[in-house]
């Protein structure tokens, strides 16, 4: 069976609907903010926020060059991308029966189940990431693929505003560990209620790509890196601006050590963050179809350099704030360019085994946060600061490279 405008647009819509419930989800569940705010209140180091941030922003995505070539040999990935959404959503349920019931356990043994909690959740979203490009790609129709990402944009924003301002008031409902149950609970729902729109995907055009094992797998990895020069950019890119992505948690460390923020302060944190994220997809929303990809890029550099700036200025708390909705944009523009970038770069057959190459090309995000605790256990928050600016600067070189036409 072939796809058809009107099996694309009841995916069209099933993927809005998914996106709408992600969105009430996200702020309960940030791993900006709440993880990294509940890891500290727990009593974590700067070294173990550093394994945590590790493990949600580059290290599932590294995953996926296991579970990429298991998957491409399938040619409808619908059941993986269910299996991996119903293991997030009972991570986070677990998560908040924990924290209720955190009281009756050792501090120690709380520390490690957030750990085990997380990386279920980490690891299940890589796992279901490939089978939603792959399915996205080919069960939604390419003049549509744009207008999604930034229509996906501003539900998310009215969403998320709305949101955020329930999440800064039930964090502050109760003291710790039950504002944060209260705050997962609330995620695992709206989950749940998200994933009803990929049941409702209807996948028609099969899709395979023959992977006897990971000695195969990175025989094609090899292969793609010569057939395809943009690859090769592609996961310098990652490699550098994804670093962008790992940046907040070690803001929200540096605003408890410096300024003493509290739960509070956390909830504001969130609100403005996604303020920044809202008002980016609304401005790309608007100019859909104008912009670029490369420029997007080019802004989300420019601005994430500039973060760690407004922390070494002489400020109070108001710089926290202003970096949290910078950051907010530069979140927006690198996850609107990131997917479309990839599907400029593959087809339907090679698509899944691309955002398995992804998730592999994430070494730098994965080990940047370890690294990062450690030299800020040991040296500071400015030789990190300094570290992450110089690593940034060299995704421009990259982002020029791509070549980006759309």
């Amino acid at each position: 069976m072939n796809l058809t405008r009107k099996i694309s647009k009841r995916n069209y819509y099933s993927l809005i609907w998914h996106a709408a419930f992600l969105a009430l989800s996200r702020p309960f569940m940030d791993v900006d903010t709440v993880v990294p705010s509940m890891m500290v209140d727990a009593g974590g180091t700067a070294i173990q926020i550093g394994i945590l941030t590790a493990i949600m922003m580059g290290g599932s995505s590294f995953t996926q060059i296991i579970f990429a070539p298991f998957i491409s040999n399938f040619e409808y990935k619908k059941k993986f991308l269910l299996t991996g959404i119903n293991a997030r959503i009972l991570a986070l349920l677990g998560m908040a029966l924990m924290l209720f019931y955190s009281d009756r356990l050792a501090s120690s043994t709380v520390i490690w189940l957030i750990f085990v909690l997380i990386t279920i959740f980490s690891l299940s979203g890589a796992f279901a990431n490939i089978s939603y490009t792959d399915i996205f790609g080919k069960s939604v129709l390419p003049e549509f693929r744009k207008p999604f990402f930034s229509l996906k944009q501003v539900i998310n924003g009215t969403i998320l505003l709305f949101a955020a301002f329930m999440a800064k008031k039930t964090i502050t409902i109760a003291e710790y560990p039950y504002n944060y149950g209260y705050m997962f609970f609330i995620a695992f729902g709206a989950l749940l209620f998200a994933s009803f729109g990929f049941w409702n995907l209807k996948e028609v055009t099969p899709s395979k790509m023959r992977v006897t094992g990971l000695k195969h797998f990175l025989k094609l990895i090899k292969g793609e890196l010569k057939t395809n020069p943009r690859l090769k950019y592609f996961l310098g890119f990652i490699n550098t601006m994804g670093i962008s992505l790992s940046i907040l948690p070690f803001f929200i460390l540096y605003g408890k050590e410096i300024y003493h923020t509290d739960s509070s302060d956390t909830g504001v944190f969130l609100l403005f963050k996604f303020i920044g994220i809202i008002a980016t997809g609304f401005i790309l929303f608007m100019i859909a179809g104008k912009y670029k990809y490369k420029y997007l890029l080019l802004i989300s550099a420019t601005i994430a350099i500039l973060l760690p700036v407004l922390m070494l200025l002489p400020f109070d708390i108001s710089s926290l704030i202003s970096v949290f909705v910078f950051g907010g944009v530069v979140y927006s523009t690198y996850s609107i360019s990131l997917s479309g970038v990839l599907l400029e770069i593959s087809n339907t057959e090679n698509r899944a085994l691309y955002t398995g190459i992804a998730g592999a090309g994430n070494i730098i995000p994965a080990i940047f946060p370890l690294i990062g605790g450690w030299v800020i256990k040991s040296y500071g928050f400015t030789p990190f600061f300094f570290i992450y600016g110089v690593i940034i600067l060299t995704g421009i070189f990259f982002i020029l490279k791509l070549k980006c036409k759309n």
